[in-house]
């Protein structure tokens, strides 16, 4: 079964070969035979009653910097593939929103991964707050005097943007940070968006795993180590991948929320656990499968389109 792939995504000549995980599904889908064709979400256009997108096929090699041959520059229907994926990053904002309305109006022809309507209803650091016997105590709030309470009651806290990622504008504050109202003042001039705190976990100086899930299942996991004198584990700021394996209580985690994953058609996502607690169910863009690879062997990008295979043939079935 050949099939026709668009790409939504940042711009591919510019990934690294050996660390992105969407240049890793490309380059699966191209060796089984798939005909790949990618563009960036604002080159993404709904004109009278159809959803189109200017871009080019790409043809990928395993040479980074020579890693990608465009075609022409072409404007297409999104009717006519079998396979979008949504996989451009965040930040989560009315463009990205806006985005996933329109995949919206293709989504009866075309599978869109993952679900564009419940990437939308289901941002990573939202998600978590239907379990939140699994995650740690968490706030999300613009009120100041709510955060000083919070601090006041677990102490050391992160601070975050609520839709960001990556690790950017994130902060470790202790109880005696003097800067919790300057960093208000900074994240309330630059966005009407509340943040989240959550108790910082101590735990996360040994590491910040990575589970990657596909269609619910657990495939494997990465460890994400914070380099020295740096809270945050991420790997776009300097994060260390470590080979690791899942825990009973992370296996416990990964079975209850498999079933909302798989209602909710997100079919590639990967959380975050530090010591036990989880903190974010990734659904937008998550990293790590080609580390997972690395490390273990497992070619989660494989599975991940054996499941795209199976979703396919259910949906020609039922239209059968």
């Amino acid at each position: 079964m050949t099939l026709n792939i668009a790409l939504q995504m940042d711009p591919i000549e510019d990934v690294s070969i050996t660390g992105d995980s969407s240049f890793r599904i490309a380059i699966e889908a191209q060796e089984r035979g798939h005909r790949l064709f990618q563009y960036t979400a604002d080159r993404l256009i709904y004109d009278q009653g159809g959803v189109f997108a200017h871009g080019r096929s790409v043809t990928l090699r395993r040479e980074q910097g020579n890693h990608v041959a465009f075609g022409e520059w072409q404007r297409v229907a999104l009717r006519d593939f079998d396979v979008v994926w949504l996989r451009q990053d965040p930040p989560f904002d009315m463009a990205y929103i806006t985005s996933t309305h329109l995949l919206d109006r293709v989504a009866d022809k075309v599978l869109v991964v993952n679900d564009a309507f419940w990437v939308r209803n289901s941002p990573e650091k939202l998600l978590v707050l239907d379990f939140p016997d699994l995650t740690p105590p968490t706030l999300i709030t613009r009120d100041l005097d709510d955060l000083r309470a919070f601090r006041r009651q677990h102490g050391d806290i992160i601070v975050k943007p609520l839709y960001g990622n990556g690790g950017a504008g994130v902060f470790h504050l202790r109880p005696e940070d003097p800067n919790l109202s300057s960093l208000m003042e900074t994240f309330t001039a630059i966005s009407r968006e509340p943040v989240i705190a959550q108790k910082y976990l101590p735990a996360v100086a040994q590491g910040d795993k990575r589970i990657i899930l596909v269609d619910g299942e657990p495939v494997g996991a990465i460890n994400r180590v914070p380099a020295k004198g740096e809270a945050r584990s991420n790997m776009h700021v300097g994060g260390r991948p470590e080979k690791t394996a899942m825990t009973a209580r992370e296996l416990e985690i990964c079975a209850r929320i498999a079933p909302l994953l798989r209602e909710k058609g997100l079919l590639f996502t990967g959380i975050d656990v530090i010591d036990g607690w989880l903190t974010e169910i990734n659904v937008t863009s998550p990293t790590g499968i080609q580390e997972l690879e690395r490390f273990d062997g497992t070619n989660a990008a494989a599975l991940i389109w054996d499941a795209i295979d199976r979703k396919i043939a259910r949906r020609r079935g039922e239209g059968a």
